[in-house]
């Protein structure tokens, strides 16, 4: 018996602000082309709050996580893929990512990253008092 399929057509990336390598890779993100659209909010902003009240904030300032817009929850590689299946150039890449053959590939990029964001957030000169902009919207 196969389970039910729940389209996804819509994502929110929840992403933390305040993170050198979040910020740019959101920044890349929006540079792609999107399948799926991609709302970019900070994680555990008023508005992350806001659109989604049930949600542990605190755990998505460690890793990222994605919310379909009917409920589905990513977090860390599962959110690194659907991010990748969102963009039209990348969504060959994510069906490989989650794969058996893929998926260590996917775990170990998304470990070496968050041991990358430890070590730089709020250290060194690219974010002014431990803190890093977030661009403004394109257009």
């Amino acid at each position: 018996m196969s389970r039910p399929v729940t389209p996804v057509h819509r994502l929110t990336v929840l992403y933390d602000a305040d993170c050198p390598l979040c910020v740019h890779l959101r920044a890349w993100l929006l540079r792609q082309r999107q399948l799926v659209p991609l709302d970019l909010v900070p994680a555990a902003s008023q508005e992350a709050v806001r659109r989604f009240p049930g949600l542990d904030h605190a755990s998505t300032l460690k890793e990222i996580t994605v919310i379909g817009d009917r409920g589905q929850v990513y977090r860390a590689t599962s959110a690194w893929i659907v991010c990748l299946w969102a963009l039209a150039e990348h969504r060959p890449k994510a069906h490989w990512l989650a794969t058996p053959a893929g998926q260590p590939f996917a775990r170990a990029t998304v470990l070496a990253a968050a041991r990358w964001r430890e070590a730089i957030k709020g250290a060194g000169p690219a974010c002014e008092d431990g803190h890093c902009g977030v661009p403004g919207a394109p257009g």
